[in-house]
């Protein structure tokens, strides 16, 4: 029980990571079709047109895995392990926005790219928090 009453705010942006991600990723693999095809249209006349299909792959494998490390991390967090596997799932949690980021803005979806800022944000703090 003391794990969890010190280690609330990690806990909780551990589980916002694994929501976020986890279901993103299996979003993606469950409507592949709908995903890319909407993708597709997105970055049509962008210098990411052709490689839609690679680039939804290479996040729904990346969130996947932040996702699962999420699950690993509240293990270990709760289990009084450590926490250093918390503080790789934050990192990786914000290369992956990143990543949607720079989507994003070669789509010129201005606002997309902002809407991703709140879960940076949060993620940053896990980072700031747990190094």
């Amino acid at each position: 029980m003391e794990n969890i009453t010190s280690n609330f705010t990690e806990i909780l942006i551990l589980i916002f990571i694994l929501i976020t991600f986890l279901q993103s990723g299996i979003d993606k693999a469950t409507d592949w079709g709908g995903n890319t095809g909407w993708l597709k249209d997105h970055f049509s006349g962008t210098i990411l047109s052709g490689i839609v299909p690679l680039m939804v792959a290479i996040i729904l494998v990346i969130e996947v895995i932040t996702g699962l490390m999420a699950i690993i991390s509240l293990y270990h967090i709760l289990a009084g392990i450590d926490s250093n596997m918390a503080l790789y799932t934050c990192v990786l949690s914000c290369i992956t926005l990143l990543m949607l980021l720079f989507g994003q803005r070669i789509a010129k979806d201005y606002a997309g790219a902002f809407t991703l800022t709140g879960y940076f944000i949060v993620c940053m703090f896990g980072v700031y928090i747990l190094s």
